[in-house]
């Protein structure tokens, strides 16, 4: 019941015990969590703030039936603790602390080794009446209001839906992976996830887009979260996968070798094949070298790209491209 209380209490752990507990998996981090991506700067920064006694925002952990506790909010940094703990963090461009500059945990003084085990850390523990939904809630609303996390990740935290599960799904379609490069960072900011939604909402629902793209794709995903036509679905994105395998040479890359997928490019290209397949289920084209062209380059770009007309003229100039048949 959402209206009810949510019950915790707060507890204080030293950074020595929360490691050990950590690594002992007493701690650990859930499926909805987003994978460790902070920057190296960001985790000298936050190490710097403890060595320097300075307050460290609380950590949202929950008590669990069989005792352990689920980490809803700090997994950033408590895996930045382990990390520096076991000496694979080197402080850098330190701010204040100058004279710890290239040490690693090890090389601290003595007294440093000891402020650091023994700070203690202030956690709110839910108790283990809290369900599932209520710490994704949690977890959704510290990043959305704290703008920590990307949209892409922040939908994950419904990752129980039936719509979610087969998005997730398609993400790891081989075929996919294969044509749509992505680099590692964005790949665990779950872009293979954001692009695969932005394929079944635009193909659906483009003509009624104006301009706030997240807004817009969460609607489409909560009212299709648990029911939506999975057989045409999935027969739409492996279609249009088959499609791009067998007449587009770098796939969704601009180029051979290319390491990353512009979300305008994927769009214009995944959507605008997938309208022209439903019009002409056996289309072969007579060519693609409009990928070339400056006009594609134009309706590529990112500029005004969360714009309805500019949505439009991509995705159905990549339509009309492929059903020409007069040049």
């Amino acid at each position: 019941d959402q209206a009810t209380e949510t019950k915790y209490d707060l507890r204080d752990f030293t950074i020595d015990y929360i490691i050990q507990k950590y690594n002992d998996g007493l701690f650990f981090i859930p499926d909805y969590q987003r994978q460790f991506i902070w920057k190296e700067k960001n985790k000298i920064r936050f190490i710097e703030s403890v060595l320097l006694g300075l307050p460290i925002p609380m950590m949202f952990v929950a008590d669990l039936d069989d005792g352990r506790l689920e980490i809803v909010d700090g997994a950033q940094r408590i895996q930045t603790l382990e990390q520096f703990k076991n000496d694979d963090l080197i402080l850098k461009n330190l701010k204040y602390l100058n004279a710890l500059e290239n040490f690693v945990y090890t090389d601290l003084p003595i007294s440093y080794q000891r402020k650091f085990d023994t700070k203690a850390l202030r956690l709110v523990v839910l108790e283990d009446t809290t369900t599932i939904e209520r710490r994704q809630e949690i977890f959704n609303r510290i990043n959305t209001s704290a703008e920590k996390a990307k949209p892409s990740e922040i939908r994950r935290g419904d990752f129980t839906s039936p719509f979610m599960k087969f998005i997730i799904k398609c993400s790891k379609e081989p075929l996919f992976i294969e044509l749509c490069p992505v680099s590692e960072q964005l790949v665990k900011r779950r872009e293979r996830e954001e692009l695969v939604l932005r394929f079944f909402t635009y193909s659906d629902n483009y003509k009624k887009f104006r301009h706030d793209v997240h807004k817009f794709l969460d609607k489409f995903l909560e009212e299709h979260a648990d029911e939506f036509d999975r057989d045409r679905y999935e027969k739409e994105f492996k279609a249009m996968l088959k499609f791009v395998k067998t007449y587009f040479p770098y796939g969704f890359a601009k180029k051979k070798g290319y390491k990353s997928t512009p979300r305008v490019r994927f769009e214009s290209i995944a959507v605008g094949i997938n309208l022209a397949l439903r019009q002409d289920p056996t289309l072969i084209p007579s060519k693609v070298d409009w990928l070339d062209s400056n006009e594609f380059k134009k309706h590529t770009t990112t500029h005004a790209s969360n714009s309805g007309p500019k949505l439009r003229g991509r995705v159905e100039f990549v339509k009309e491209k492929l059903l020409s048949k007069s040049w």
